[in-house]
C-alpha cells in the first residue's frame, strides 16, 4: 500500500447502522457504530410508536448528522429497505414527486428527504451486510438498536 493509500485510508469513516422494532409497529430504537482507526463512536435512540424501517433510516441521518462534510464514509447496513432505497429508487421517487410507481406517497417520505439531503455531502460507499451473521460492526450497531428501544 502506498502512502497515499494510506493517508486516504484514514480519511475514511466505517460507520455501521441498525435498526430495531418490537411490534412493527412498536417501540423502536436506532444505533450507530462508527470506527476510524482506534476511536469508536456510539450513538443510540429510540421512538415509541414507530417502524423498522424508519428506525432503519433514522440510524442512517443519525450518523451522518455527526460527520463532518465531505468525509469519505463506508456505510454498512443490513436493510435492504435503506440500501435499495437511496441506491435505486430514490431518483425515480423524485422524479415523480415522491410518489411510487402506483402512485402512492413515499412511505418515510420525511426521512427519505433528510437523508437525500445529507447523502449529497458525503462520498458514501453503501455496504450491505447480512444480520445477525456475525459481523462485528453489525453486531454492534443492532446491540445499540436493541438499547435505544424503548420499553412501555
Amino acid at each position: 500500500m502506498s502512502a497515499k493509500d494510506k493517508d486516504k485510508d484514514k480519511n475514511e469513516l466505517r460507520v455501521f447502522t441498525d435498526g430495531a422494532c418490537k411490534g412493527n409497529p412498536g417501540p423502536g430504537g436506532w444505533g450507530v457504530f462508527i470506527r476510524k482507526d482506534d476511536k469508536d463512536i456510539e450513538l443510540f435512540g429510540g421512538e415509541v410508536g414507530t417502524t423498522n424501517n424508519r428506525m432503519e433510516l433514522t440510524a442512517i441521518i443519525k450518523a451522518l448528522s455527526i460527520i463532518d462534510k465531505g468525509t469519505k464514509v463506508i456505510l454498512y447496513t443490513d436493510s435492504k429497505y435503506a440500501l435499495d432505497g437511496i441506491s435505486s429508487w430514490i431518483e425515480t421517487w423524485k422524479k415523480n414527486g415522491w410518489k411510487t410507481a402506483s402512485k402512492k406517497t413515499v412511505k418515510n417520505i420525511d426521512l427519505w428527504k433528510k437523508m437525500d439531503q445529507l447523502v449529497a455531502m458525503f462520498e458514501i460507499d453503501w455496504v450491505w451486510v447480512k444480520g445477525h451473521s456475525g459481523d462485528p460492526g453489525n453486531e454492534r450497531a443492532d446491540f445499540l438498536a436493541n438499547k435505544g428501544v424503548v420499553d412501555l
